[in-house]
């Protein structure tokens, strides 16, 4: 279990939402008490079903983290199955990019605990929540370990059914990042050992809505293909940064999974037709069409990527106008009112102008354009940008302007990898190299002033 900045998921079984109760928190562990033969240190994350602590073995001195089930689920035969049996099935895979139990036991009063590896770290959403969208590329370098960690699951006869970048720890970054795949709390059984039942009736729905494939949704039988429709959600949100279907009603959530067609990523992000067919295959509504395997599955994506979306690309200069809003003082819905239309007027003039949106979000747009190689030509054009930039702060200088609203415009010229017209990549578009700080509304970087009189 990864602690620090990862917050895991414990549910080892349907989660309070599901169940319409509040669970009660009574008996929770506190420092020094003891589970077996570890110390309590302190908590890590408690979840619908059970509690997670940090703990250190009292002889040993290992540390470890000890799940415990909470005392009002304990008192309920199937929950306590199913908690016993989370820990079951890690062990029946024992995977290298699995978290690791060593042993089960029972507290005092009866719950049950058991005691896995502590894992430091963070998860992959907090990674996609803090850099935003990724490269096909490193999508790969993180989805590689996931896919080893399902196809030694599946080999065993355990589909996870609740596959998610929280779900995915990242120990360790690097080339390639150590991974470990998380919470068997639903995991289900396609092969069961003799006497050991399912714990799922056709007709039940367990999961996570914005992740679940049609045929969960309805309830209907499941195989491991609906871990293959989770890893094409997953590579959607790592290569946009977003989850292919928004929601705030669950029933329209559901209904867009089971009805409509599954949105390209390269909507959003510059990415290569081939990395499209590998989202759009994983999530076929007939799991018949889907890639039979979790093999299938990462060799099509390595094939994409290998040939991807910088295959064919050359270098060229471009401009890149940086938009984003800050926003001081209390936040109502009449300053979100006045967001909203300012947001859309800088898009249509960025597009209007001939800028390609490279990043868009809820408080940020990146407009990219290339530049003519003639050098005359390409003055024109940078001057153009910064006259531009000038124009889209005008709305906020109007009478009448929400004070609390600002917008910093940032000008920057520099190589990007082009394919055709189209910007995809480079030092252009690595925001982080070059846009700054700060209250001011206008900045020009040297690259984008060069030669000019401003």
């Amino acid at each position: 279990m990864v602690k620090e900045s990862f917050t895991p998921t414990v549910p080892a079984g349907p989660p309070k939402e599901a169940t319409g109760e509040e669970i009660d928190l009574d008996g929770e562990l506190a420092p020094g008490d003891r589970a077996g033969e570890y110390l309590i240190l302190g908590t890590i994350a408690s979840g619908g079903c059970g509690t997670v602590y940090t703990a250190e073995h009292r002889v040993l001195g290992r540390k470890a983290a000890v799940k415990v089930l909470h005392s009002q689920l304990a008192t309920s035969p199937e929950m306590v199955e199913r908690f016993v049996r989370e820990a079951r099935v890690v062990n029946r895979i024992r995977h290298l990019n699995i978290v690791d139990i060593y042993e089960f036991g029972e507290l005092d009063d009866k719950r049950p605990y058991f005691v896995m590896e502590l894992l430091e770290g963070t998860s992959l959403a907090s990674i996609v929540e803090r850099r935003g969208r990724l490269t096909p590329a490193q999508a790969l370098g993180y989805l590689e370990p996931v896919c080893d960690a399902l196809r030694a699951a599946h080999a065993a006869g355990v589909v996870h059914r609740d596959l998610k970048a929280s779900n995915v720890a990242v120990v360790k970054e690097g080339d390639p990042p150590r991974v470990k795949l998380l919470d068997f709390g639903i995991a289900k059984l396609v092969r069961t050992a003799p006497g050991e039942r399912g714990l799922t009736a056709v007709g039940q729905r367990i999961g996570t809505p914005y992740a679940m494939a049609p045929e969960q949704i309805r309830g209907g039988a499941i195989d491991t293909r609906v871990d293959i429709y989770a890893l094409g959600v997953l590579l959607y949100q790592l290569l946009t940064g977003r989850y292919p279907f928004i929601s705030g009603d669950p029933v329209e959530m559901e209904r867009l999974h089971v009805e409509s067609p599954p949105p390209r990523p390269s909507a959003m992000a510059p990415v290569s037709p081939e990395i499209d067919s590998v989202v759009l295959r994983c999530m076929e509504k007939d799991a018949s069409r889907r890639y039979p395997d979790v093999g299938a599955f990462a060799d099509a994506l390595r094939a994409a990527v290998k040939g991807g979306p910088t295959a064919g690309a050359e270098g060229k200069r471009g401009v890149a106008i940086y938009v984003e809003v800050r926003i001081s003082g209390e936040q109502d819905e009449a300053l979100l009112a006045n967001l909203v239309p300012l947001l859309d007027e800088t898009e249509l003039a960025l597009r209007q102008a001939g800028y390609a949106l490279y990043l868009q979000t809820g408080s940020a747009l990146l407009g990219v354009k290339a530049l003519p190689q003639d050098a005359g030509a390409a003055r024109v054009e940078r001057k153009a940008a910064l006259d531009l930039a000038r124009r889209i702060l005008e709305p906020l200088r109007a009478p009448g302007a929400d004070p609390r609203l600002k917008l910093a415009v940032q000008v920057h010229a520099d190589l990007a990898q082009m394919r055709g017209a189209e910007v995809i990549g480079g030092p252009l578009v690595d925001i982080e190299s070059w846009a700054r700080g700060g209250d001011a509304e206008l900045i020009a970087t040297d690259a984008a002033r060069e030669g000019l009189e401003v």
